[in-house]
């Protein structure tokens, strides 16, 4: 059986809730942008066959300096995305031949080799998976009003991150019946949730932030250049 996995990194997001003029993604991380850092993670795994970065339009031209001028020989293509995330994974999907994809935020450069060896593991022993953190908090669903209508059990709530994995023909399908349908979900299991495909989750990090605001941006400096821990 093809065992071939690829990844779509997403960067191609504005970050209104940064407060930059520069895009989140792009921002310096020491002396490299943050989805570099994103990048080399994946690069420097023997389980990855290739890499489509999907970037804003108007931006391909300086990734694609950026990735010769730190050697990040796995991207094999550097897509513009679309309007919304959907949009822009669909497009970086058409550029893949694999059998897996796993799909990244492009800000989220502190996951490690193990959470995604253990999502991907996760995806072919069941058909998909995503990486999570069991949720901290009480969490409180409110009515349009604020007012308080429930309290969900926290043991069954998770706070979803990336990589999430899939079949990539099933991950194709779900997007084919996304746009059929007019369907715009909040993230790529949810498409294939559609299908009717269970998708099983894997325990990550509460490490594996998502840079979006600038408070974000001050924990990802203080831990970048710190050495990875993860067992291989």
């Amino acid at each position: 059986m093809d065992n071939s996995l690829g990844v779509i990194v997403v960067a191609a997001g504005r970050g209104t809730r940064m407060g930059t003029t520069e895009s989140k993604q792009f921002l310096k991380l020491g002396d490299k942008p943050v989805f570099i850092y994103t990048l080399e993670v994946f690069a420097r795994m023997p389980e990855i066959q290739e890499i489509v970065l999907v970037t804003g339009e108007g931006d391909t031209d300086r990734c694609r300096d950026w990735i010769d001028e730190f050697g990040i020989d796995k991207v094999s293509s550097i897509v513009a995305g679309g309007a919304e995330r959907q949009h822009s994974v669909k497009r970086g999907l058409a550029r893949l031949n694999t059998e897996w994809v796993m799909v990244h935020d492009g800000v989220r450069p502190f996951v490690t080799r193990k959470a995604i060896r253990d999502c991907l593991e996760a995806a072919r022993e069941h058909g998909a998976s995503v990486l999570g953190v069991p949720v901290k908090d009480t969490i409180k669903q409110v009515d349009q009003d604020g007012k308080v209508v429930a309290t969900p059990e926290r043991r069954s709530l998770w706070s979803i991150q990336t990589p999430q994995t899939f079949r990539l023909s099933d991950l194709e399908e779900a997007y084919v019946l996304a746009e059929k349908d007019g369907f715009l979900g909040t993230d790529d299991s949810m498409l294939v949730e559609r299908l009717g495909i269970r998708v099983q989750m894997v325990e990550g990090s509460y490490t594996n932030i998502k840079i979006t605001t600038p408070e974000d941006l001050e924990i990802a400096t203080l831990w970048t250049g710190r050495e990875e821990e993860e067992t291989e």
